[in-house]
Parts: structure tokens; sequence; C-alpha cells
């Protein structure tokens, strides 16, 4: 009896385990796949995709008198900080 009642325990915590990973797992790819989608479209538009955010040229100023550059050190432009690498209009 003993032995049944262990092993239905054993069963249980298998259960939530394979529930918990795979919880998790369609988190993570979800995630993956939605900054995919994002990243692709902003690069079929003729954007950059950096740390998350999209740059286009056309965002910065549809004149063009402004062009999106990445930055080489922290700076500040125009009252916004911008760290090394991120992507700014200019």
């Amino acid at each position: 009896m003993k032995e049944a009642a262990g092993e239905a325990n054993m069963t249980v915590i298998t259960i939530v385990l394979i529930a918990i990973v795979l919880g998790i797992g369609t988190v993570v790819v979800n995630s993956v796949m939605k900054s995919t989608a994002q990243s692709g479209a902003c690069q079929s538009a003729g954007g950059f995709w950096e740390g998350g955010k999209c740059c286009q040229n056309a965002n910065c100023n549809p004149t063009g008198t402004y062009a999106c550059q990445k930055a080489t050190s922290a700076t500040t432009v125009n009252g916004v900080s911008v760290e090394a690498g991120e992507w700014y209009c200019q």
C-alpha cells in the first residue's frame, strides 16, 4: 500500500513539473516570436532594430532633415539621455 501511494505522489510531482516547464517555455517562446516579428517588420520597412526598438529615418523626420544614428558614447540628444550603442534621431 505504501509503495502504491509513493508511486502516485511521484506521478503527481512529475505532472506538476512538466506543467511548470511547459508554462515557462510557452512564455519564452511567445516573447521571442513577438520580438522576431517586430524586428522583421522594422527591417522590412528599412529601419534598424536594436535593443527592442525600431529606428527609421521616416520616424525621425518625414522631410529627411534628421537621420537615425547610433551613439558611440553616452550622450544627451534634444534633452533625452542616449546610451552608447543606442539608435537615436539626429
